[in-house]
């Protein structure tokens, strides 16, 4: 009895092998993976990795409700080509799943999953493979397979002759989660990108070496540099070191802004109420110190142990006094520092910690220079009644600035306490009174009654007058010079409101009504002009009050339906005007523009600021027939 029992397992088991063989070999999704023939670097190429989901079978979405089955998960390796990539996944049915009795969202027979991969502007010429690791699980109504992992791989081949292809999210496709670590969402290069981060880095540069000639920081130089030759035989080894110090506070200062902020808010801060409103305060109470109402030190025992530690002699102790005069130099540099800071909020992410590095620079490198050249020490200046001139009207001008982080708050909140002729009337008289002081008319410190008016503070004050009297023709509706427009607030009623065409003339635009304007176009047969700005935002100001009044975009602009959609208000209009274009153009950078057909497809794109007519006119003329490079579900 014992061997027929026995036989009768084998029977059985031999039975059953072959089934649970086939089961495990069984795969009832397909995958392929497949990209454009070519791109161009420093763009983005849209991949398509389709799941083949034979009959009865569903696969799970990228987004079902964990606690049941296994969520699909898809994963591009890393390639030094691109520097991140991004999934759309297209709708999912929604019902509840007999298997774990809870609603789950899946796909039967096929599903299009989209790969929006950012291409590295340096990516070399070529082609090369992507490759995608999904994790999947695979059901019918009554059963489930394990969970299986498969890989799947497309060419792309990088050429910088091969057309930019605009990318707008398919009706029903959503971005899945985030960005990768590798990159936040990126959009098509602007040419001027380059020029505008020179430019602010020139700046920095520039602010640094302004600094110098602050009360707090120029009577240190020559005591710093004799500190350099009697320490050891190395004075300019020392210096290296000194200036080291300097830089090494200031960019970690900037590194600290961006790891705070993080990859998205280096972007979204600069319109933040609260961070402005805070902003005004520091520049508030730095304009009260520096014009003498009290003093900004740091803490005595603070500077005590520092100081102490820098006594101690060696490269360690050059550092450390490196370090110890960049905090007592604070008071001074504050304003500088400050407005450098929030400037770099307003690009990408590294503009903190690349603007605090030149601003560093810039303050340090008088010093290594006279380390260099101690000949150079006789013919500075004489620290003198001189800095406290340059204290007061620097407080004068940090007042001006702390108006300009005023206005952004009333802007965003939409409150219109600060309208633009109050705002344009308190700059007048705030650029005019440091010209009346250093005329000796205002009776503050660092000019006594008798003494001798020289050319340079004639000529200064002089500027800081013709700078204030420029300011009125503003008051009363007329455009200020190109350069200063972007920094004053909009009239509520001129030519460059928003109901009237804040770009001038006669050029009307609707705001915060996208429906309305597709509706619009399609009554009018026009395409849409869709442009995403913000109430803080300096370079959409720029183009509104610069680029859109010129003629030959005025009369490409005439011949679209025009579109704002603000994204960086508190109200709800903002929220939902953010999403879509994070959702349909995976970013939120501002000004960002769009041309639509009345039906929402894409016709061109085009990020950020420009000076060059020719180049957005040729955006504005874009052909409606390149709405076929647009990608379609």
């Amino acid at each position: 009895m014992l061997v027929v029992n026995r036989l009768f397992s084998f029977a059985l088991l031999a039975a059953l092998l072959p089934t649970a063989v086939s089961a495990q070999k069984l795969d009832p999704i397909k995958w392929a993976f497949e990209g454009p023939a070519a791109a161009p670097p420093g763009s983005r190429a849209v991949l398509k990795l389709t799941a083949n989901i034979e009959d009865t079978w569903h696969l799970y979405s990228l987004t079902t409700p964990k606690g049941g089955p296994i969520v699909t998960t898809i994963e591009i390796e890393d390639h030094p080509a691109f520097r991140g990539f991004q999934i759309y996944q297209p709708k999912p049915v929604r019902a509840l799943d007999p298997n774990f009795n809870l609603d789950t969202e899946t796909f039967e027979r096929r599903a299009e999953f989209l790969v929006l991969l950012h291409l590295k502007p340096d990516a070399p010429a070529g082609a090369f493979e992507v490759t995608a690791k999904m994790r999947y699980q695979a059901c019918t109504d009554k059963l489930c397979l394990p969970p299986r992992r498969k890989t799947a791989t497309a060419t792309i081949t990088v050429n910088s002759a091969a057309p930019a292809v605009s990318f707008s999210a398919p009706e029903g496709y959503v971005l899945v989660g985030s960005p990768t670590a590798a990159s936040a969402p990126v959009t098509a290069a602007t040419p001027g990108a380059g020029q505008d981060l020179t430019g602010f880095l020139w700046t920095a540069f520039g602010l640094g070496l302004a600094a110098i000639f602050t009360p707090c920081v120029f009577p240190m130089i020559p005591i710093t540099v004799s500190f350099f030759s009697r320490e050891n035989r190395n004075p300019k080894a020392n210096a290296v070191v000194f200036c080291l110090g300097i830089i090494l506070l200031f960019t970690a200062l900037g590194l600290g802004v961006t790891a705070l902020l993080g990859a998205s808010g280096v972007k979204q801060i600069a319109s933040n109420p609260w961070v402005n409103g805070f902003i005004a305060l520091v520049f508030f109470a730095f304009a009260l110190s520096l014009l003498g109402a009290f003093e900004i030190t740091l803490p005595s025992g603070l500077l005590t142990r520092l100081n102490a530690a820098s006594d101690r002699g060696g490269y360690a102790g050059t550092l450390i006094m490196g370090l110890t005069f960049s905090l007592t130099a604070f008071a001074c540099v504050g304003p500088f520092m400050g407005t450098l800071l929030a400037a770099s909020v307003t690009g990408s992410m590294l503009r903190p910690t690349l603007g605090m590095a030149a601003f560093a620079a810039g303050l340090a490198l008088p010093f290594f220079f006279l380390a260099l050249f101690p000949g150079y020490l006789k013919s500075l200046p004489r620290a003198g009644g001189w800095m406290s001139r340059v204290k007061i009207v620097l407080g004068f001008v940090v007042l001006a600035a702390m108006l300009k982080y005023v206005s952004n708050v009333d802007a965003v909140l939409q409150t219109n306490f600060l309208p633009r002729e109050l705002f344009l009337a308190a700059w007048f008289v705030l650029f005019a009174l440091p010209g009346l002081y250093l005329l000796g008319f205002l009776r503050m410190e660092g000019i006594k009654p008798e003494e001798h008016l020289g050319v340079g503070r004639t000529l200064t004050a002089a500027a800081f007058l013709i700078f204030s009297v420029s300011l009125l023709p503003g008051m009363f509706g007329a455009k200020l010079p190109d350069f200063l427009e972007p920094y004053v607030p909009f009239a509520t009623s001129s030519p460059l409101s928003a109901n009237g065409g804040e770009s001038g003339g006669k050029t009307a635009w609707l705001k915060n009504s996208y429906r309305q304007a597709l509706d619009q176009a399609r009554a009018a047969n026009k395409l849409v002009l869709v442009s995403f700005t913000g109430y803080a935002c300096t370079n959409c100001h720029w183009m509104k009050a610069n680029m859109f009044p010129r003629p030959d975009v005025r009369a490409a602009l005439n011949e679209m339906v025009l579109l704002e959609l603000y994204t960086d208000g508190t109200d709800a209009a903002s929220e939902e005007n953010q999403k879509l274009q994070e959702t349909r153009f995976a970013t939120v950078a501002i000004p960002y523009y769009v041309i639509l057909t009345p039906d929402e497809k894409v016709v061109a794109a085009f990020p950020g600021l420009t000076r060059d007519t020719g180049e957005f006119v040729s955006f504005l003329k874009t052909p409606a027939g390149a709405a076929s490079a647009s990608l379609a579900p």
